[in-house]
């Protein structure tokens, strides 16, 4: 046991927080991992039991055990529902940092890069997190640095930036979402793109997906930050019979990935594009949301929605 605590140095300053956690399951509640697979064992409060048997030596250091610590998002919202104020995050971090040393490299949600990279560098200069770098073999992710936002895959020209796990938030994962609700719901009227932080907090795992829209006139999408939203993904849904595309991001400053700068700068240039092909621009609609603020969130959605029962569908 000695020895494999050796092992886990980072992960070591944080044992008597790891035996503060209650097990209440409050995380669990709002985790987009665990809401997209089901299985607890994606959940954070067991990810922080693992972290524990890491180092106490009751679980062995195996691919499996590392990938599940692996696969985070960062985007903290299992640390605003803690009830024991456990910085589960900052010891996923540490304990990837422990697991890298040891030789796994996930890759978990961890971004990496295909044989496709034109080594444009694109992704290292806009990666808030600095975990890419350029080396003779290629761009380089340290995965105990990336935190899974996703702006390098949004920015790559050649698609060969690519998240590790997904877990439902691919381009083309949201885009056949989007499709299946607007060609099964004849009162679909819009999609909308939220980032799990901006993303009401008290939708819990038990719900039914039906119970996420008011009369199937929109379907909310959970996009794990702003700056992942690409232009590609947020036209899909108007060459889908959509009536408009509403995305729903961090305020300013809220944003641990600078994700919402990014975003305002791709709503912008694609109103641009559909004055361009003479579509109302104001189809596609950008809001700022605070984290937890459901009436907010409702209210701006509920008057997008009229907003787009009054332009009507696009000819």
């Amino acid at each position: 046991m000695k020895s494999m605590e050796k092992k886990f140095t980072h992960l070591k300053k944080w044992e008597g927080t790891l035996a503060a956690c209650i097990r209440c399951g409050y995380c669990f509640e709002h985790c987009p991992m665990f809401k997209f697979t089901g299985w607890e064992s994606d959940a954070p409060r067991a990810k922080i039991i693992t972290a524990f048997g890491l180092l106490s030596g009751e679980v062995a250091p195996t691919p499996a055990a590392a990938e599940k610590l692996f696969n985070c998002f960062y985007c903290k919202r299992c640390e605003a529902a803690c009830s024991s104020g456990v910085a589960l995050t900052e010891i996923f971090t540490d304990a990837k940092k422990d697991l890298k040393e040891m030789g796994f490299k996930g890759p978990g949600t961890t971004s990496i890069t295909q044989l496709n990279c034109a080594r444009c560098l694109l992704c290292v200069s806009t990666c808030p997190h600095e975990a890419r770098s350029i080396q003779e073999t290629g761009i380089e992710v340290d995965p105990a640095k990336c935190q899974s936002c996703g702006i390098c895959v949004e920015v790559c020209p050649a698609g060969a930036a690519k998240m590790g796990n997904t877990f439902g938030t691919s381009r083309e994962e949201l885009t056949h979402e989007a499709k299946d609700f607007l060609d099964s719901h004849s009162s679909a009227r819009a999609v909308v793109f939220a980032c799990n932080w901006s993303y009401y907090p008290d939708l819990q795992a038990s719900q039914l997906p039906e119970s996420e829209t008011k009369d199937n006139a929109y379907r909310i999408l959970v996009n794990m930050c702003g700056g992942r939203l690409e232009a590609q993904l947020l036209m899909a849904p108007l060459l889908h019979n959509a009536w408009g595309v509403l995305v729903a991001c961090c305020p300013e400053g809220d944003c641990q990935h600078n994700g919402n700068v990014k975003a305002k700068k791709t709503i912008a240039n694609l109103k641009k594009i559909l004055e361009d092909v003479k579509i109302k621009p104001e189809r596609v609609h950008l809001v700022e949301i605070p984290a937890g603020d459901k009436s907010l969130f409702q209210a701006e959605i509920d008057t997008f929605v009229d907003k787009m029962n009054t332009l009507g569908p696009i000819r």
